[in-house]
């Protein structure tokens, strides 16, 4: 496995995704009622994302990922990869609120077609150019750990 996607799958351990994917946007939301436009801006360094580049990042994320899941169930055989770091250069000029707003919707959506898949949707396949084939089980455990190692990311941010 991969370096980064064995950190993500160490982040999540036991934890069920399902759940995991399901609890985040409270935890956006309760930020978002916290933070005010200064929180949201502050940088912990020059080169790290400060709050709300972190949502609109898992926005994007959760766009990207919804489509790899789809194409996977739709017996697309490569996934069509997207480059995160061009994606994020212009998070700064977007309004975190509205970003946790297109998680939150987004991953209901996402949610929603999980609810329907069967074992053999599960168990279906897409060829990542990167790190080769991925079913959607292994996409959807990607995904809740990226999403807890990116809560934990944004609670030390604003703890610190």
């Amino acid at each position: 496995m991969d370096p980064y996607q064995q950190q993500l799958a160490d982040r999540l351990a036991d934890a069920d995704p399902i759940e995991v994917l399901g609890a985040t946007p409270a935890r956006l939301l309760a930020l978002a009622e916290i933070l005010d436009p200064e929180a949201w801006a502050a940088r912990p360094r020059p080169d790290a994302w400060n709050a709300g580049e972190v949502v609109a990042h898992l926005a994007d994320v959760e766009l990207g990922m919804g489509f790899r899941l789809r194409q996977a169930v739709a017996g697309v055989r490569e996934a069509q990869d997207f480059d995160q770091d061009a994606w994020a250069r212009r998070y700064a000029r977007l309004d975190p609120a509205l970003a946790v707003e297109a998680f939150r919707a987004l991953r209901a959506w996402n949610l929603a077609l999980l609810a329907t898949f069967d074992l053999d949707d599960w168990l279906a396949t897409v060829e990542h150019p990167e790190r080769g084939p991925e079913s959607v089980d292994e996409v959807v455990r990607a995904l809740a750990g990226h999403d807890l190692r990116h809560l934990d990311g944004l609670d030390a941010l604003l703890a610190g």
